[in-house]
């Protein structure tokens, strides 16, 4: 095993460099040092003559992170160190990646192993930028099914049929909030319509078919077929939203419309 310790000097003292000369005469079992800091001439003496390898200038969130997985705590004086605040990791390696031959440091195997780090490479900075949208993006599906396990299926199905559903609803209203109601109504509309159109589709003819679709076989899982299936039952095709994420989008949406129907007045700049 190999026992790391995450070190920061927080005790108003030169932060740009330390010496570790009361660390290693005070034998805790550590076999190797990692500082936010830097190193002086002194300190890089020392611990070549120890044989006790040390990574200097790790950032503050990283160092939070190595701790969290390693299960080590970071102190702010040599004094502090014990070997009941060491962390574990089974497997500490240096890696260079592509022609630059950048160098990073691998901290595997360690004691909490559900803090995990993963590495994007791309060609260019928007392709790396669009895939940490897309992790970030499933993260958050996977957080919202462990907050709520329930689902709807997508494709746009859960806005056609709540759309279908609010129509209906407004029919039961005579007077002139039905224009409201059913304006709702249009709106969930557009998201299925958005899906056909950068889908290459129809969007009014296509949404027209789905609508109908569902009210003749009462089937609300009928979206638009997306990938060109050849099915728009979303159930056979596997595609699915999470409620909790559905409900949100709703919530925010008519937060947002509500916010700007309550603006009765614009001010103009010569009014300032």
């Amino acid at each position: 095993m190999v026992h790391l310790q995450g070190l920061s000097l927080g005790d108003g003292s030169d932060s740009s460099t330390f010496s570790p000369s009361i660390m290693l005469d005070n034998d805790v079992g550590a076999t190797l040092v990692i500082c936010q800091w830097g190193f002086d001439d002194e300190a890089n003496h020392l611990l070549m003559h120890r044989n006790l390898p040390a990574v200097r200038w790790v950032g503050g969130v990283e160092l939070e992170l190595i701790a969290i997985a390693t299960g080590g705590r970071i102190v702010p004086r040599f004094q502090e160190l014990t070997p009941e605040k060491l962390g574990k990791a089974g497997l500490v390696r240096e890696k260079a990646f592509g022609t630059t031959k950048d160098r990073m440091i691998y901290i595997e195997h360690c004691a909490n192993s559900r803090a995990v780090t993963i590495f994007i490479r791309g060609g260019n900075k928007m392709m790396i930028e669009e895939t940490k949208r897309g992790l970030h993006d499933a993260l958050c599906v996977a957080r919202n099914l462990s907050r709520n396990n329930s689902i709807v299926y997508g494709g746009g199905s859960a806005e056609i049929s709540c759309s279908l559903a609010v129509e209906a609803a407004a029919d039961k209203y005579p007077g002139v909030e039905q224009y409201a109601i059913r304006a709702f109504a249009d709106a969930l509309d557009a998201i299925p319509m958005a899906l056909a159109e950068n889908s290459g589709l129809q969007p009014i003819e296509t949404l027209s078919a789905v609508k109908s679709q569902q009210i003749k076989e009462n089937n609300p899982c009928c979206g638009i077929d997306c990938n060109d299936v050849g099915t728009n039952d979303m159930r056979e095709q596997n595609v699915f939203e999470t409620l909790i994420g559905k409900q949100q989008q709703i919530l925010l949406s008519t937060q947002v419309v509500k916010m700007i129907l309550k603006i009765d007045d614009v001010i103009s700049r010569s009014e300032y």
